[in-house]
This record gives structure tokens, sequence and C-alpha cells, in this order.
């Protein structure tokens, strides 16, 4: 394991699910990220990472910038460093997806929270 791997965990729990690292090295990280049903993420931006998304199972509603985008399983998403996003299970089931992030830091602490409905500022 690199350097890297030894500061985040390979798996957490979170109140809208959970998430898996499945690969990472000094400037990119793979997760595969589980929402439950009805459940979303904080609305967010990152300043030092991008993330590309691949939806694999369920349906997602994205916000980006303040545009709304639905994605089906198959679905991807580019999220460009500095941009405000968030993902939502508007589904029945679990929404699974992959994320890649890219960038020169990327720690969980690269988060600016701009609305969280678990109140982490």
């Amino acid at each position: 394991m690199s350097e890297y791997s030894k500061n985040s965990p390979v798996y957490d729990e979170r109140p809208w699910g959970n998430f898996t690292v499945l690969d990472e090295a000094e400037n990119y990280k793979v997760k595969r990220i589980e929402v439950l049903p009805q459940k979303r993420l904080s609305y967010q931006k990152h300043t030092y990472r991008s993330e590309h998304w691949m939806v694999v199972h369920g349906s997602a509603k994205v916000t980006l910038d303040g545009r709304e985008i639905t994605v089906n399983s198959g679905g991807t998403v580019d999220v460009p460093a500095g941009a405000a996003h968030r993902i939502e299970n508007v589904g029945t089931e679990k929404l699974v997806f992959i994320e890649i992030q890219r960038g020169s830091y990327l720690g969980e602490d690269d988060i600016q929270r701009l609305q969280d409905d678990y109140g982490r500022g």
C-alpha cells in the first residue's frame, strides 16, 4: 500500500450509505459508493480535485453548479474542480456508482460543504 492509502479508510460508513476505496495513488483515487434510497450526499465543492462518476446500479439525480441531471445505470458525469455538486438516490433501491478522483490532493478534508442534511460543517 502507498503512503496515501494509510491516510484514508478503505471502507467507511456514512449517514447516506458507504464507500470503499478500490485503488489509490499520489494523484488519483477510485471509490465504490453506495447511496441508500432517498438519501443524498452534501452539496459540496473540492479545491484540489476533479471527479468522474459512473452509475453502475440505480438512478441518480445529480446537481452540478445548480443544474439538475438524471443519470441512469451506465451514465457518467464529470465534476470539475471547484464545481458545486451533489448526488442523490431518487430510487427505491440502492444507488451504486464508481468515483474516480484526480488531483494534487485527495484528502477527505478537501470538502467545502454548501448544504448538508446531516449537520456536518
